[in-house]
């Protein structure tokens, strides 16, 4: 197993450093690597002359909590027929969750992903708070988010549901029907200039968005199953029931993910201030630096929900999340310089 070539899976020069350090670190030169194209049950597979091997990952892995996942690079040890974990090289990007059920637990989603297609229905299934949600999970992780409406034919008036999404964020909004562009009906160029070869890009979406049939739009073949959602609330069933990464005919890398119906916050208070950019800069505006936006004199977040300026629920949301994550009352005020 060569090393790859110059963006063949997202390959570049820094992670080749990332290998040499790793190879020197463990003492033994000839490590192969290998990028995490699949995940299940505890095991991965990588992509080796266009064909999945799986890669046994080592007892101790397990024990220390740090098992690869889709979109790690590993350094790999051969032996004799089986090719075993020697190491995970270090994670660019890392999407990560509180896991389901669970107060105190996490769990690593994927990892070196450039950018996330956040896949919301314009049927019954939109629904701003959890694109919110959705949106600090990305901006924690490192990744740049980028919206996807989709279901563009159920919805009676596009434009007034993407301005009211493009109020939400800085994140660039894309609307498009999936189905209309997998039976060739629109075309796939909207999302071109977010593919380039070498990226990689994760779909995440709750169940029935959509996303197996944007994938088959993307390859233009029906590679991943579909399922219908139910008509009373427009949920779908998991027909995605692992993450794996997909290759596209421009070079780039499609990590799919099954739909998500808990979304449990981990990590610091920063991603909020990006999730919020809003409410980051009425903050700012506070007299005090640690403001606790309750009752302080001179509190910007206090006067612009009195005048309308900050909406009531986007305040609870963010509330909401802050208080999920363990974060201080207080959005602090940004250094300037």
């Amino acid at each position: 197993m060569s090393e790859p070539g110059p963006t063949e899976l997202g390959w570049d020069a820094e992670w080749g450093d990332a290998l040499a350090s790793c190879r020197a670190d463990l003492g033994e030169p000839d490590l192969d690597v290998g990028r995490v194209v699949r995940a299940s049950r505890g095991r991965v597979w990588i992509d080796e002359a266009d064909e999945e091997c799986a890669v046994q990952i080592p007892g101790r892995m397990h024990r220390d909590g740090v098992v690869p996942v889709v979109g790690d690079w590993i350094a790999i040890r051969r032996r004799s027929r089986r090719l075993v974990v020697a190491a995970v090289l270090p994670r660019r990007t890392v999407f990560r969750r509180r896991r389901a059920g669970s107060e105190d637990r996490e769990q690593t989603i994927a990892a070196n992903i450039d950018a996330a297609f956040l896949v919301m229905g314009l049927d019954v299934d939109y629904n701003p708070r959890r694109l919110e949600r959705y949106l600090a999970l990305t901006y924690q992780s490192g990744a740049e988010p980028i919206v996807l409406l989709n279901k563009t034919d159920l919805c009676d008036d596009v434009a007034a549901r993407r301005a009211e999404v493009e109020a939400l964020t800085r994140a660039e909004v894309v609307t498009l029907n999936a189905r209309a562009m997998r039976d060739g009906q629109q075309s796939r160029e909207c999302l071109a200039p977010y593919l380039p070869a070498g990226r990689t890009v994760a779909l995440l979406g709750s169940s029935g968005v959509g996303k197996s049939t944007l994938v088959n739009a993307l390859l233009g073949a029906d590679r991943m199953k579909t399922n219908a959602v139910r008509e009373r609330d427009g949920r779908g069933r998991h027909t995605t029931t692992h993450r794996q990464l997909i290759r596209l005919h421009s070079g780039a890398l499609l990590v799919d993910t099954p739909g998500m119906r808990e979304l449990g916050m981990v990590g610091g208070i920063d991603s909020l201030e990006e999730a919020f950019p809003d409410v980051a800069e009425l903050a700012a505006a506070c007299r005090f630096a640690d403001c606790r936006h309750a009752g302080e004199p001179d509190c910007a977040v206090a006067r612009a929900l009195e005048e309308g300026e900050l909406d009531d629920v986007r305040w609870t949301s963010f509330c909401k999340l802050r208080d999920e994550l363990g974060g201080t009352i207080a959005m602090r005020r940004r250094r300037r310089g």
